[in-house]
C-alpha cells in the first residue's frame, strides 16, 4: 500500500483506552524513585501501563514498580529500548486492538515537571496518526551520519501512535523487519531517524507537542529545556545533566535553571538529583546541574527549630595550629562535639592545653592518639574515628586538619589552607548557611571547596597517578558511579562538611593502618591520595549528591584567575571550547596532563611526515595559534 492509498480512520483516544509501554534500565537492577513518580503521574491517563525492564530486576525494584503498573516484563538487555518496545508489542499481541493509542516511552526523562493532562488533551484533539513529545529538526550534518545528515524526526523517547497506524500492515512490517541494534549508534541510525520518515512516506500524519523550530533549535529537549518546561512540557530529559558540559556551554544550556523551573512546577527535584548522583560522573553533574553555591544572603541560615547534631573531627599534626582550627570550628551556629586525632601523647597534651585556654560552644571533647600516622588524616578519620561516624550518631560531620603543605613554599601552602578554611568556615553567617544547606536538602551528601587551582597545576590533571588504583578500589567497594575523565570532583585538601550516611561505604570497610603503607607511601597513587578523591563517588553510589561551596570574596579571586587562564589558553586554538577540546584530543592529546602525552601527540603528527593534518583540525579561516606554530618549529628542528 502506498502513502496515497492509506485509508485513515482516526479514533481520538481517551485515558480509558490508552496503553503506555515504559522501558526501564538500571545497571544495578533497581528502580529509582523518579521512575515511580513518572509512572504514578501517568496512571490516570492510561488504561494499562506495561513496564519493560531491560536486564536484571531486584525484588525491591519489582516491589516499587508493581503499585504503579499493570504488568512488569523483564527481558535480556539487548536492542536498547527499541527492542524492548518491540517485545512489549509482541507480548500484547492481538490485545493491542483494545486500545485507541499506544505511548512508547522510557526512563530517559524526569517528570511530570508540568501536568501530563493538558498535553494529552491538546494532542487528542488533533486529527493525526502519531505524535511525539519533542522532535529533532533536519540537519545537513550529524555526528552519527557524517555528511549524510538527518531528516526531521520525532524523538523516540516518547512516541504516541493511534489505532489507524498500529493496526496497519506497514506498522506490522516495520516491527517485523526491525534490524538488530548492538550499539547506541545503531538505535539512532536504524530507528530514531527512520521511524518518522518511514510512516510519513506511507501516508500517515504526525505532529509534535513541542516543536524544536519554535525554540530556534534543532533539539529543544536538550538545548531549550527551561523554555519547554515554561510552555508546559511534562518531560525533562536526563541528558541535560550528563551531556558534555562544554557542548552545553556552547548553547548556553543552564541545567540549574532547568531544575529550578521543574521545582517551581512542583516536581520533587531530590528524586532527579538522587538518580543523577548514582549515574553521572560527579564533576560532569556539578557542571551541568550548576551544583556550586556561592554562599551568600540568598542562602537561608541554619534553623534552630530543626536542630542538627554536629561533630567536628580534626586531625592535628601541627599542634600550633589548634587555635586557628578551633576559631574556624567556633563559627558553627550550634554547639558541636569535637574529636581531635593526633600522632603522639606529647602533641595530645599540648592540644588539650590549647582547648582549655580557648572556650567555645563545644559539647563533648575528645583528644585521641592514633596508633599510627601512616595515612595521616585519612587513616585517622576512617580508623581512629570509625565509632564517631557510626550510623545515627551525628547528622553532619565537619572534617578538618592542620594543613601547612610546607613542601610547596610559604605562599602556596598558606593559600591552600586559606582556600579550605575560608570557603568552609568563613565566618558565623557563612557556616550557618552551609549547615542550612544540609537542613533543606536531605539528599546532600557533601559540601566542600572547588578544585584548588591557584598555586597548583591541578586543572586538567587532578587524577595524577591515582585513577588506576581508584578504579580497582571502587570496584571492590561496589561503587559504580561513572568516573570523570580528566579530573575527579573531590575535596582536594580533604576538608569538608558531610552527612555521615553518605560516607557509609567508606566507613563500613574495615581499614588497617598497614593498608596505607609507611611515610614513603604517602604520595600520588597511594591509598591516602586515592581516598582523598573518593567521597563524592562513594556518596553518589548511595544516591547522595555533592555541592562545591565558595565564599563570595574567594569566588572573586578564584574566578578572575580562572577567567584569565582560560582566556590565555583559548587564544592558542580557534573555535568554541568544545571544538578546542575535540581538536586537541583528535590530535592525540588524551588529557592526563603529562609531558609524555604531548610527546605522543607530536609523534603522531610527525609520523605522518607533516603537520598538515594538525592544521586541518583547526579552523582554516583563522591563523593557527602559537601552540600550532610551536609544534611546527619542533617538527622542523627534528627533521634537521
Amino acid at each position: 500500500m502506498t502513502g496515497a492509498e492509506v485509508e485513515r480512520a482516526v479514533v481520538f483516544p481517551a485515558a480509558g483506552r490508552r496503553l503506555v509501554v515504559y522501558v526501564v534500565y538500571d545497571r544495578r537492577g533497581g528502580v529509582d524513585e523518579y521512575v515511580v513518580h513518572a509512572l504514578a503521574g501517568l496512571r490516570e491517563h492510561a488504561a494499562r501501563i506495561l513496564v519493560v525492564v531491560n536486564g536484571r530486576l531486584t525484588p525491591e525494584g519489582r516491589a516499587r514498580l508493581e503499585p504503579v503498573s499493570d504488568e512488569v516484563l523483564v527481558r535480556e538487555n539487548v536492542g536498547f529500548d527499541i527492542w524492548a518496545h518491540k517485545e512489549a508489542l509482541d507480548h500484547v499481541g492481538a490485545g493491542l486492538s483494545e486500545f485507541d493509542e499506544v505511548v512508547l516511552t522510557n526512563d530517559t526523562w524526569f517528570g511530570p515537571v508540568r501536568p501530563y493532562g493538558p498535553v494529552f488533551e491538546r494532542m487528542d484533539a488533533q486529527d493525526i496518526d502519531f505524535w511525539g513529545m519533542t522532535d529533532h529538526a533536519a540537519e545537513e550534518w550529524h555526528p552519527f551520519t557524517g555528511s549524510a545528515g538527518v531528516p526531521h524526526h520525532l524523538q523516540s523517547f516518547w512516541i504516541a501512535v493511534r489505532r489507524s497506524m498500529f493496526t496497519s500492515e506497514r506498522w506490522a512490517r516495520y516491527w517485523r523487519d526491525l534490524p538488530e541494534m548492538s550499539e547506541y549508534r545503531d538505535a539512532v541510525l536504524t530507528h530514531e531517524i527512520v521511524f518518522t520518515p518511514a510512516f510519513r512516506e506511507a501516508g500517515f500524519v504526525c505532529s509534535v507537542a513541542f516543536a524544536s523550530e519554535v525554540y530556534g533549535s534543532v533539539n529543544a529537549s536538550l538545548l531549550a529545556p527551561e523554555a519547554l518546561i515554561g510552555d508546559g512540557c511534562p518531560t525533562l530529559k536526563r541528558r541535560v545533566f550528563f551531556h558534555s558540559p562544554p557542548f552545553l556551554d556552547r548553547h548556553a544550556v543552564i541545567g540549574r535553571w532547568a531544575l529550578e523551573a521543574a521545582a517551581e512546577g512542583g516536581y520533587p527535584t531530590p528524586l532527579a538529583l538522587s538518580n543523577l548522583a548514582r549515574n553521572v560522573a560527579p564533576k560532569v553533574l556539578n557542571a551541568d546541574a550548576g551544583l556550586m553555591d556561592v554562599i551568600g544572603p540568598d542562602h537561608s541560615p541554619y534553623d534552630p527549630a530543626a536542630p542538627l547534631r554536629v561533630v567536628v573531627i580534626a586531625h592535628i599534626f601541627y599542634d600550633e595550629m589548634t587555635p586557628e582550627i578551633l576559631e574556624r570550628a567556633d563559627t558553627l551556629p550550634v554547639p558541636y562535639d569535637l574529636v581531635v586525632t593526633t600522632p603522639d601523647a606529647e602533641r595530645a597534651e599540648r592540644i588539650r592545653s590549647h582547648i582549655a585556654r580557648l572556650p567555645g560552644q563545644r559539647g563533648e571533647v575528645s583528644v585521641r592518639v592514633v596508633e599510627s600516622n601512616d595515612g595521616r588524616d585519612q587513616s585517622a578519620f576512617l580508623i581512629g574515628c570509625r565509632d564517631v561516624l557510626s550510623p545515627g550518631r551525628y547528622d553532619v560531620v565537619v572534617k578538618l586538619h592542620s594543613k601547612k603543605t610546607p613542601q610547596d613554599g610559604y605562599n602556596v601552602g598558606t593559600h591552600f589552607r586559606e582556600q579550605q578554611f575560608l570557603n568552609l568556615l568563613h565566618d558565623r553567617e557563612h557556616s550557618s548557611r552551609v549547615l542550612g544547606l544540609f537542613q533543606r536538602e536531605e539528599g546532600l551528601g557533601l559540601a566542600f571547596p572547588p578544585m584548588i587551582h591557584i598555586g597548583y597545576p591541578t586543572l586538567g590533571r587532578a587524577w595524577w597517578a591515582n585513577k588506576p588504583g581508584f578504579e580497582r578500589l571502587a570496584d571492590e567497594m561496589g561503587i559504580r558511579v561513572p568516573l570523570d575523565d580528566v579530573s575527579p570532583l573531590a575535596p582536594y585538601g580533604s576538608m569538608f562538611f558531610a552527612r555521615p550516611a553518605a560516607l557509609r561505604l567508606l566507613v563500613e570497610r574495615e581499614w588497617r593502618y598497614a593498608d596505607f603503607g609507611d611515610r614513603e607511601a604517602y604520595k600520588d597513587g597511594g591509598l591516602a591520595h586515592i581516598l582523598e578523591r573518593m567521597p563524592s563517588y562513594a556518596a553518589g553510589e548511595l544516591g547522595f549528591h555533592s555541592r562545591t561551596i565558595v565564599a563570595p570574596d574567594y569566588a572573586a579571586v578564584s574566578h578572575t584567575a580562572l577567567d584569565f587562564k582560560l582566556d590565555e589558553m583559548s587564544a592558542t586554538i580557534p573555535g568554541y571550547a568544545h571544538e578546542k577540546i575535540d581538536r586537541l584530543r583528535d590530535a592525540g592529546f588524551v588529557g592526563t596532563g603529562s609531558g609524555a602525552d604531548f610527546l605522543r601527540m607530536y609523534m603522531r603528527v610527525n609520523h605522518m611526515g607533516t603537520v598538515h593534518r594538525l592544521r586541518r583540525l583547526m579552523d582554516p579561516s583563522r591563523r593557527p595559534g602559537r601552540w600550532i606554530q610551536a609544534v611546527v618549529r619542533v617538527g622542523r628542528r627534528k627533521r634537521r
